[in-house]
């Protein structure tokens, strides 16, 4: 385990849950509206409150983490100042943090492959990312991502070499994590707006690379 987070580096040859969604709402889900209700009710907070921070959160989407990713493949400087301090990093690209967690970047090599979880319910970078997906919040994802790593990233298509490694970082109430994906070979000639439209919420998760295709001349 690291200090972030656990490393995983074997398989599993037994049954597991799939990663699929339930189509009841979760204790989690049905905490939220409970205690959102009461507060309304309390007068502790207004529903017009409420609403502008949904506004808030409906206005984060995965490419302002692209902007993040771009800018770092083509700036080594921001890229040691993002893996130094993500959240700063990001900050000079204009990306405002509306809460007090930290974000720390994690960068993929040829020799470790990053992947980010919440064991314990859906926290998440979505100050750069937004919502996050439905998957990232269910029990088998948030179970089976430490446990058996390689075997979740095959079920998203994505094969992991057994000679590199797989590091397993597990996200707080306070402590959010954001992947650096590789950067993609033949995508020396694009601008950082090109290389931006690469990145994907998904790669920035861990759970897939960033790939990209050459158009044919």
């Amino acid at each position: 385990m690291t200090d972030h987070g656990h490393d995983h580096d074997h398989d599993h040859d037994h049954p597991h849950e799939a990663i699929t969604a339930d189509e009841h709402p979760g204790y989690y889900e049905i905490m939220e509206t409970a205690v959102r209700e009461l507060l309304v009710e309390r007068k502790l907070f207004g529903a017009d409150e409420i609403r502008r921070q949904i506004e808030v959160l409906d206005s984060r989407t995965p490419a302002l983490g692209a902007k993040v990713v771009a800018r770092a493949w083509l700036d080594p400087a921001y890229k040691e100042r993002l893996l130094e301090n993500g959240r700063t990093a990001c900050e000079e690209l204009g990306i405002t943090f509306y809460d007090d967690t930290q974000l720390i970047v994690l960068e993929n090599t040829a020799d470790v492959h990053n992947l980010i979880v919440c064991t314990l319910c859906s926290c998440y970078p979505r100050p750069v990312l937004g919502l996050p997906p439905d998957w990232y919040k269910l029990k088998p994802y948030r179970a089976r991502a430490v446990h058996e790593p390689r075997a979740v990233l095959e079920e998203f298509g994505t094969h992991i070499p057994d000679d590199v490694e797989i590091r397993v970082s597990d996200s707080t109430a306070v402590i959010r994590y954001l992947v650096l994906p590789l950067r993609p070979a033949g995508t020396e000639a694009l601008t950082e707006e090109e290389l931006a439209d690469l990145v994907t919420r998904d790669a920035m998760i861990g759970v897939i690379p960033v790939s990209y295709e050459k158009e044919a001349a």
